[in-house]
């Protein structure tokens, strides 16, 4: 049975999609069956593996509200064990067609579940808010990894996003845990950084990954060229980090940790 895991922080810019790309990417060069869940309208993810806007007619928007079968929206990337359920523009309009439906939190979950037999990771990449979108990934998902940036408000907006995973918990998915909080953008040259990380280190324990995600030239420019940073440059500091978050979400799961 594979496992499902949203990647989500409220707050935007703190490498979510970024992070759902290339540990999807690292998983799948494992030869780890992998699926990436475009929730983003913008449809970021699914063009960082490199599937171009307007060449699907169908994407994760007509599984969920026009019903068509996911498996027919699947498209297969560069990677052989790398699938992406991609997005387009159709899937703003599913946050105002769910609003009315029965049980409108748990359309992304009825469709994925069978597919946890196929797939030994699912990815969700969240939007920046807590929408009936954000809301249908993290009540489809067994974990959550949260992203965040080594700035100055990141321990605030973890607070705020505890709240909020403890109210999901309570309301809509009581068996979602916490993967691990990734710490991105760390800039070693930084006393505010490495005063960041200490600082969530400390308040998270061991919730926080061992691996931190380094600003690098490289993983920011990979996106342009539609290529996970394993295939952009495989050689450089991003590309290690998200190989060795890979690893470390799959010892993990071997040793039934988080």
């Amino acid at each position: 049975m594979g496992k499902i895991i949203a990647i989500s922080n409220q707050k935007g810019g703190v490498g979510k999609t970024t992070t759902a790309i290339n540990l999807a990417a690292s998983l799948a060069v494992s030869e780890v069956p992998t699926l990436l869940v475009d929730m983003y309208p913008q449809a970021n993810a699914t063009s960082g593996v490199g599937i171009k806007k307007g060449s699907f007619r169908r994407s994760i928007y007509h599984a969920m509200i026009m019903n068509e079968p996911i498996n027919n929206i699947l498209i297969n990337t560069e990677l052989e064990f790398l699938k992406v359920a991609p997005a387009d523009r159709n899937l703003t309009g599913a946050e105002v067609e769910l609003i009315e439906a029965e049980q409108r939190e748990f359309f992304l979950k009825n469709i994925l579940l069978p597919l946890k037999d196929k797939y030994e990771y699912i990815l969700i990449d969240c939007p920046p808010s807590l929408g009936l979108l954000t809301l249908n990934a993290l009540s489809a998902s067994d974990s959550v990894i949260v992203p965040i940036q080594c700035e100055y408000f990141a321990l605030e907006g973890v607070t705020d996003l505890w709240d909020t995973l403890v109210r999901i918990r309570r309301g809509l998915n009581p068996g979602l845990s916490v993967e691990g909080f990734l710490l991105t953008m760390y800039d070693e040259r930084t006393n505010l950084s490495n005063q960041v990380m200490a600082d969530l280190r400390d308040f998270l324990g061991a919730q926080v990954f061992e691996t931190v995600i380094p600003r690098n030239i490289k993983l920011a420019e990979a996106p342009s060229h539609g290529k996970p940073i394993i295939l952009y440059d495989i050689k450089s500091r991003g590309a290690e980090s998200y190989m060795n978050l890979a690893k470390e979400v799959m010892e993990n799961d071997k040793k039934g940790t988080r």
